[in-house]
């Protein structure tokens, strides 16, 4: 019997930060990634489908209207138990949607930083971010960073947010290099792709907990 490709609603805030690396993961799971750019207007009807919720250039708390419009859209989706996986800017979202706080950072945090999780690993990333996390009751402090505590935290086991950015590849970067130019903190002109490898792989294994988690619902 063949298997039937199974759509999952993803969250985009800018043109120049797309999925990345969860296209990578998604295509060969038979899962196609059903994209809402937020910035235009676009968002899925509020209910409980999984969704992922990428970053953007904007401040959780403020922004553009279309910003308050998905502020209201993931409070209503919430409380019919969507599963959601949140990356840097759809962090921050999900934790004021759970009661949880956002605050401006003493010092940006960018480039390539260690982020050491709660059994001990650590693990290289990449960061762009002048915003911290209060995290919401009943949350889970998961990962930790020398300049950012809250680096990813948990609530219950379908409900995930991470401040650092495990889907930007090298693509990714390229992408984000020419569209922001000399304002862009991110590395050029180096071989990073076994750093990339490695994040990769924890994102793959951290999805496919989160998806299962969030297909049992």
């Amino acid at each position: 019997m063949p298997t039937h490709s199974t759509s999952l609603n993803l969250i985009q805030h800018h043109p120049a930060e797309g999925p990345g690396a969860i296209d990578d993961w998604a295509e060969p799971r038979g899962l196609t990634l059903k994209v809402f750019r937020a910035d235009l207007g676009q968002l899925p009807p509020a209910g409980a489908a999984p969704v992922i919720i990428l970053g953007g250039p904007y401040e959780a708390n403020a922004g553009p209207q279309w910003l308050a419009e998905e502020r209201r859209w993931l409070t209503a989706s919430l409380a019919q138990g969507a599963p959601v996986f949140a990356i840097c800017l759809g962090a921050q979202l999900l934790a004021l949607s759970l009661g949880g706080n956002v605050r401006r950072m003493a010092q940006t945090e960018t480039g390539w930083t260690t982020v050491t999780f709660a059994d001990g690993r650590a693990l290289n990333v990449l960061e762009w971010h002048e915003d911290a996390i209060d995290l919401p009751p009943d949350a889970r402090l998961l990962a930790s960073s020398a300049q950012c505590e809250q680096q990813m935290y948990a609530v219950g086991s379908t409900r995930v947010g991470m401040q650092f950015h495990p889907e930007w590849n090298a693509e990714s970067v390229a992408l984000l290099n020419a569209h922001f130019g000399e304002e862009s903190p991110l590395p050029r002109n180096q071989d990073d792709s076994a750093a990339y490898r490695q994040v990769f792989d924890w994102l793959q294994a951290t999805l496919d907990e989160w998806h299962a988690a969030a297909s049992k619902v």
